[in-house]
């Protein structure tokens, strides 16, 4: 999955510093202080926004959650706010509201 960077710069300098962790140069906390600073941040969403970006991207639950690699049941429970996206599944959810759905097919 490609990195959502706040800039260009940044993208140069997050790619230089992940770099020197690779070789070592760099600790592991130093490289999690440059995550943050040139990541761009994922915003959790709400099942209202959830169950918008689906119908917007004209998807059944059960298609939406393919695309998400999740169950159709849990792609429900998000829309009725039961559970709430995290990790990859939160990432490809910005992805899609960002690029639709085609993004990630």
């Amino acid at each position: 999955m490609t990195k959502q960077y706040k800039s260009e710069a940044l993208a140069a300098a997050h790619e230089a510093a992940q770099g020197l962790a690779e070789a070592g140069v760099i600790s592991k906390s130093t490289m999690r202080i440059f995550d943050e600073k040139c990541l761009t941040p994922i915003q959790p969403m709400t099942p209202q926004e959830i169950r918008a970006l689906r119908q917007r991207e004209h998807a059944s639950q059960a298609v939406f959650a393919r695309y998400l690699n999740v169950t159709a049941g849990l792609v429900s429970q998000w829309e009725r706010g039961e559970k709430r996206p995290r990790g990859t599944s939160l990432k490809l959810l910005s992805l899609v509201a960002k690029n639709g759905l085609g993004a990630i097919a």
